[in-house]
C-alpha cells in the first residue's frame, strides 16, 4: 500500500534521524498526525529555532546562541586547562557532573578514514590555533570516547601538542561500577590497571 504522499514525506523525513528505521519513522509519522495541532506546531517551531538561532562557538566549537558560549566568556573558569571532546553534548555531560571548571574545544566527530573523515573535516586546526593563541594553557585533556577511532583521534591530536611542552593528558578508563572482571577484555582490564589509584 502506498501512503498519501504527505505521509510518505514525514516517513522519509523522520528516517534521516539515526538509528531510525522505516517502521519506527512509520510508528513516528502516525503519531505526529495524531498530535494536536498546536502540538505540532511546537514542534515545528522548535526545530527552526534549533537550526536558526544555535550556531559554534568561534572559540571552542560549543552550540551557543550567542558567540563566544558562556564557557569561553567566563573568566572565573580555569583558563590554564582544556578538555577536548567529541560533540557538544559531551559538553553538558561534563557540565552536569559538575566537577570540572576548565574550557572544551568541541571537535564535532572523530577520525575515521574509512569514513573519509580525516583532519580537515574536524575541529583540529582551530584546536592548534587556539593553543598558539593562548599561551596561559598547561594541560589539554582528550575526552574521547574508547573507541578504536576516538583513540586514534587522540594519538593523532597528542602528536600534534606534545612538541608545545603542553601536558596532555586523557581520561581514566577501566571496569565501570557495578560490573564483573570476569566479562571485561583485555583492553578494559588493561586499561583499569594502568590507571589505578591510591586508597
Amino acid at each position: 500500500m502506498q501512503y498519501p504522499l504527505p505521509i510518505a514525506h514525514l516517513i522519509d523525513s523522520y528516517m534521516k534521524l539515526p538509528g531510525i528505521g522505516e517502521k519506527t519513522a512509520t510508528r513516528l509519522a502516525f503519531y505526529t498526525l495524531d498530535m494536536p495541532q498546536e502540538d505540532v506546531e511546537d514542534f515545528s517551531q522548535a526545530l527552526e529555532e534549533v537550526k536558526e538561532n544555535l550556531h559554534q562557538c568561534s572559540i571552542c566549537g560549543n552550540i551557543t546562541e550567542k558567540d563566544p558560549c558562556d564557557i569561553c566568556a567566563d573568566s572565573d573558569r580555569d583558563q590554564t586547562t582544556i578538555m577536548v571532546v567529541e560533540q557538544p553534548k559531551d559538553v553538558m555531560a561534563f557540565e552536569d557532573m559538575g566537577e570540572y571548571n576548565g574550557l572544551y574545544h568541541v571537535l564535532h566527530g572523530v577520525l575515521s578514514p574509512m569514513d573519509g573523515v580525516g583532519p580537515e573535516e574536524i575541529n583540529i586546526k582551530s584546536l592548534i590555533t587556539r593553543l598558539q593563541k593562548q599561551d596561559q594553557v598547561k594541560e589539554v585533556i582528550l575526552a574521547l570516547n574508547s573507541t578504536p577511532e576516538g583513540e586514534s583521534t587522540a594519538m593523532y591530536i597528542s602528536k600534534l601538542i606534545k612538541p608545545a611542552g603542553i601536558k596532555v593528558t586523557r581520561l581514566a578508563a577501566g571496569l565501570a561500577v557495578g560490573s564483573d572482571i570476569e566479562y571485561a577484555n583485555s583492553i578494559t582490564l588493561k586499561r583499569a590497571v594502568q590507571g589505578r589509584t591510591s586508597l
